[in-house]
């Protein structure tokens, strides 16, 4: 298959673009497009051919469910069967937005969107383009993470091209990803709603809308063997080729250890990831990679991913990298070193 590249450059052209994606997803075909989160691999979801091919293009397990984008509210009324009370004040406060809820499911939704379940996963992006194109489409689009099944997620066009070209239509340029991870899920199938992945919009946001949300202990929990009812659930997940490990605790502790970690592999390609303020203390690694300061975690989110994706371009035998506080968007950081690191985690308090 030959993929085609579009950049939309806000001329006449960009009309054009809008319909060939339409008409490329009324036929079943694949397109990659940029959200605020990160890169989506989009087909229609109505269609269960379409969705298979997703999971094709992917090397993805079919029992790992998509997720549905559209570009208004009212789309939701044919999708699921209701919208609980939380879920209206949810989407009132956070959509458009990193925010996937999940619903009971219509009949109208395929078994090949939902791996099976009764429910199932929707969320409208609010990244302009994103959007224009959902509107354009007049149809729900079934969208996991542009990358192969396993890698860090795309953040570039780059990224995409690199895992997808060859196997998908058509890939739309965006540019860089403003959140760079994973919209945050929340199940309002449940009493109390509880959050299944961690995203940009955390636990706490979603307390100020209803206290009684909670959090699956298993988003940092590293022997989670439950059937996937979310995208994100599968414990090894966003991996670089290198084997990776996360330090957690006590920041100089932690950067102590990880100096000794360094210091234990001279024989080996070594790439640390660590924060603004640290990284200039490490000493003897091949590759250092400052992902931004403690004080701006919306800067690391977003340079995670890409900077799990240069480790594997430098061909580093093993990545060191810094954990952080579990709380607010920690939590959602720790969430993907842990699944890119399968677990792997020292801890010096």
């Amino acid at each position: 298959m030959k993929t085609e590249i579009i950049k939309f450059e806000g001329n006449e052209n960009d009309k054009k673009y809008l319909d060939k994606i339409k008409k490329t997803f009324e036929n079943g075909g694949l397109v990659v497009f940029p959200t605020e989160t990160v890169y989506g691999l989009g087909g229609n979801g109505l269609d269960a051919k379409a969705c298979k091919k997703i999971y094709e293009a992917k090397g993805r397990p079919s029992d790992n469910p998509l997720i549905l984008h559209i570009a208004e509210n009212s789309q939701l009324d044919e999708l699921v069967e209701e919208v609980p009370e939380v879920a209206k004040k949810c989407m009132e406060k956070f959509w458009p937005g990193p925010l996937t809820m999940i619903f009971k499911r219509s009949k109208l939704i395929p078994d090949a969107v939902t791996g099976g379940l009764d429910t199932v996963a929707v969320r409208e992006p609010s990244h302009e383009l994103a959007n224009k194109i959902l509107k354009a489409t007049h149809l729900p689009i079934a969208a996991p993470s542009a990358n192969i099944s396993g890698r860090p997620s795309p953040t570039k066009t780059q990224h995409v091209i690199h895992d997808l070209d060859g196997r998908v239509d058509i890939i739309v340029d965006g540019g860089k990803s403003v959140v760079g991870i994973e919209s945050t899920v929340l199940d309002v199938t449940v009493d109390p709603p509880m959050v299944l992945r961690p995203g940009k919009v955390t636990l706490e946001d979603l307390q100020k809308i209803s206290p009684d949300i909670t959090i699956d202990q298993s988003t940092i929990d590293s022997t989670n063997k439950k059937v996937p009812k979310s995208p994100g659930q599968k414990y090894k997940h966003y991996a670089p080729k290198a084997e990776a490990i996360c330090f957690g605790g006590n920041i100089d502790k932690m950067v102590l250890e990880i100096q000794k970690n360094i210091d234990k592999n001279i024989d080996k390609k070594v790439a640390v990831l660590a924060s603004t303020e640290t990284i200039d203390r490490y000493k003897n690694a091949d590759l250092k990679i400052d992902l931004g300061s403690r004080q701006h975690l919306e800067e690391v989110a977003r340079n995670l991913f890409d900077s799990l994706r240069r480790c594997d371009e430098e061909n580093v035998d093993l990545i060191f990298a810094e954990g952080y506080e579990p709380i607010g968007l920690g939590l959602s950081i720790m969430n993907r070193l842990l699944k890119a690191c399968s677990g792997r985690i020292v801890m010096r308090i």
